[in-house]
């Protein structure tokens, strides 16, 4: 017996315990000679059985007694094995006896410790899907571009800085992910990959893209979102099948124009610093059903917005946009529109709360008034002050708002406070100052519900911004906060705080007892954690943006916060939910981690 268990070569399957020690079932090896795919995820494996690579070759016990079989009966010849799965194992290599299987046309290796692939891969001439993604690969043989049938390739979350340069020559490729690398350039012979459909590149360090990328005459989806990309090739312009354009989290000054682009249906280019929107972006624009322009510089919104009749998503929270053309009003499929974080000034905080459409009819009701308006603002109804600040009158008495906002000041001079006079104000705006703490007199506006001091130098708050009971509004993002007072419980009525831009390294404790939250605005700041308990209490949060902050973990009980309707939690170093799981939504990922919570 102590013969049988040493690892022979052709000895047959039921030997495989003692040649690997993995102890893989023979049933489960006599199922995959079978349908021709072996499943061995999750299995704690630390290599891979020799079993495995052998699975073709070996013949079984049964096979070499004296029986006759009918040829349905021999299950060990009907197929060779096509489709194996070794994810969320704990691989750290693989050996070159992988050419042993070379009918494989998908191999599934994600969530392992590779560093490596054997060049023997490139002999793997069927492979049509191979998934190595979250390993620890620093380069990819040079083998691997010898599989001219394959189709999905699938990189991310690996340490590469390089790909090889003969990568255009996998003719076939039609969906590949180099996605969360660290990639700085892509070589010239991607322009041959003319199959390509689908190409991700989010999450690395490329500071532009070669104009060879748009010879890739079929590619539909481009996802170049956090890199350092300051422009994109014109060229970009004349890729005919682009459908979705993702440019978020870049360093864009400009907004491209797409006159050849007629499929467009969603351009990305959020958090970016694009100053400008010209008739020249949009006219082309025909097809596009979402256009993100949150978190730039914008000062306006052309009338041609209107051209953009398939328009369905427009975002354009968090620029610098002070009215819109009431035309916008009158586009037919506009469905979600994102006005957060803007110092409008014709628009009240209440009819935005109110939602899409409202705001919509509220424009198209002033569209016969356009000329009006016109007119009414040349009338001159500031008046000026001993510090030759001008604080707009007509704001004050008729839309209660107190807005001494992009003055690069110091100081708010107490003659802006005095032009309040016995008005009430509702709604204050010092943004876009140097304010290194909360003017003391702003508490003296006890009717307040909005208060913008975003884009400030304010390293504190002041405790005595929880005595305005009627703040409903909040929006301090970047500036130089850390840390937010005790005092601040006391706010009963405040619905959303946007703390966007900050340096908190904490999730605010203050925050978790302020029951009557519905938006939390955290993202780019360091937060490490929170509390998944403390949050399901806040059952009227809605809201919680955690984007590009340093959780590591997020808890599977943050799954139970049922109220969440947006969860984003994109740009951190957390591995798991992955980033497929993310793109499905908050309610995918509320139930992929009430899954994942122990019992």
């Amino acid at each position: 017996m102590s013969r049988l268990k040493r690892p022979v070569m052709g000895s047959g399957f039921r030997h495989e315990k003692g040649d690997s020690g993995s102890g893989i079932p023979q049933g489960l090896l006599k199922a995959a000679r079978k349908s021709g795919q072996l499943n061995l995820s999750g299995r704690e494996l630390s290599e891979v059985p020799q079993t495995v690579w052998r699975i073709n070759l070996d013949l079984p016990e049964e096979a070499k007694q004296n029986h006759s079989f009918n040829a349905s009966d021999r299950w060990w010849e009907q197929t060779d094995l096509t489709k194996l799965i070794v994810s969320n194992n704990k691989l750290q290599s693989l050996s070159d006896d992988l050419r042993l299987l070379p009918a494989l046309t998908i191999l599934d290796m994600h969530d392992n410790l590779l560093t490596s692939l054997p060049s023997a891969i490139g002999e793997l001439e069927n492979l049509q899907k191979l998934n190595v993604s979250h390993n620890k690969l620093k380069t990819l043989p040079q083998e691997l571009t010898k599989l001219r049938n394959l189709k999905g390739l699938f990189l991310q979350y690996n340490e590469l800085t390089c790909v090889p340069e003969g990568f255009g020559q996998l003719h076939k490729l039609e969906d590949l992910d180099l996605s969360n690398n660290r990639l700085t350039a892509l070589p010239v012979s991607f322009s041959s990959l003319s199959n390509l459909m689908r190409l991700n590149l989010a999450d690395n360090q490329m500071k532009d893209l070669p104009a060879e990328i748009t010879r890739m005459k079929r590619l539909k989806h481009l996802d170049c979102t956090s890199n350092y990309l300051q422009t994109v090739p014109s060229e970009l312009a004349s890729m005919e099948s682009l459908e979705l354009l993702y440019l978020r989290r870049n360093k864009l000054r400009f907004l491209p124009e797409f006159p050849s682009c007629l499929l467009l249906k969603e351009l990305h280019v959020g958090e970016n610093q694009i100053e400008m929107l010209g008739p020249e972006h949009l006219k082309h624009l025909k097809s596009i059903h979402v256009l993100d322009l949150r978190d730039n510089k914008l000062k306006s919104v052309p009338d041609e917005i209107t051209l953009l009749q398939a328009l369905e998503r427009l975002d354009l929270t968090n620029n610098d946009i002070s009215s819109l053309p009431h035309t916008l009003g009158n586009l037919p499929r506009l469905q979600f529109l994102a006005l957060e974080g803007n110092p409008l000034r014709t628009i009240r905080r209440e009819l935005l709360n109110k939602g899409t459409q409202e705001v919509l009819k509220y424009l198209r009701s002033k569209i016969k008034d356009d000329s009006a308006n016109q007119n009414e603002a040349s009338i001159e109804t500031a008046m000026t002050l001993p510090s030759q600040a001008r604080v707009n009158a007509h704001t004050i008495t008729a839309l209660k708002l107190l807005d001494y906002s992009d003055k690069q000041k110091t100081l708010i001079p107490d003659e802006v406070f005095d032009a309040v006079g016995s008005n009430i104000i509702t709604s204050v705006n010092f943004s876009k100052n140097h304010l290194n703490e909360i003017p003391k007199r702003m508490m003296e506006l006890k009717a307040v519900c909005d208060i913008n001091l975003g884009f400030n130098k304010l390293s504190c708050v002041s405790a005595e911004l929880g005595a305005l009971q009627k703040l409903a509004h909040l929006d301090i993002r970047n500036n130089l906060l850390t840390s937010l007072p005790e005092e601040m419980e006391a706010l009963i009525k405040l619905q959303t705080i946007n703390l966007s831009f900050n340096r908190f390294k904490t999730f605010p404790s203050v925050l978790y007892r302020v029951r009557s939250l519905e938006t939390i605005l955290l993202s780019n700041n360091q937060v490490g954690s929170v509390d998944p308990l403390q949050l399901k209490q806040m059952d009227k949060l809605s809201t919680l943006d955690l984007q590009n902050n340093d959780l590591l973990h997020i808890p599977p009980e943050l799954g139970n916060c049922v109220s969440l309707r947006a969860l984003l939690l994109e740009g951190n170093p957390f591995r798991i939910p992955r980033a497929a799981i993310l793109a499905k939504g908050t309610e995918a990922v509320l139930e992929y981690l009430r899954d994942r919570i122990p019992t």
